[in-house]
């Protein structure tokens, strides 16, 4: 038996829920994770509100601070054993280093944010978490 919170009227979901590998990989891709055939984004990580291939309401998926989070994991678990490495095998001095890596974290960072909201709007919409309990359901017209 799964879960569901009270509603007004029973919905009956108009897409399917994608596999968790499909919807992981179509986020990363940019496109709708339901659908794979629409855009995920209306701008650099405004999420669309809804898909142009299936309608699928995906402006009601709040990643909100998940994914800059992911993202800072992932940046920190690429950067920090590599500048231990250079340190360990070259002793670079210091200002060296920071002229390195602080662009470098920097450029990973931006480059993954997308790719990983992208992801996390995909495991989201798997999960069907979404914000459909702090207003009107968007699939009642109103």
């Amino acid at each position: 038996m799964e879960w569901q919170p009270a509603r007004s009227r029973p919905t009956e979901e108009l897409w399917q829920r994608p596999k968790l590998g499909a919807a992981l990989a179509r986020g990363i891709a940019n496109r709708c994770p339901a659908c794979g055939q629409g855009r995920l984004f209306a701008g650099f990580l405004r999420i669309v509100e809804r898909c142009e291939g299936c309608d699928a309401p995906l402006g009601r998926i709040r990643a909100d601070d998940a994914p800059p989070y992911f993202t800072i994991f992932l940046v920190g678990h690429i950067i920090v054993p590599l500048l231990l490495w250079v340190e360990r095998a070259w002793a670079p001095e210091i200002w060296l280093m920071s002229a390195i890596f602080l662009p470098l974290s920097g450029g990973l960072a931006v480059g993954l944010i997308r790719p990983v909201k992208g992801a996390t709007v995909g495991l989201m919409m798997r999960l069907g978490l979404s914000d459909r309990d702090h207003g009107p359901d968007p699939l009642a017209g109103g």
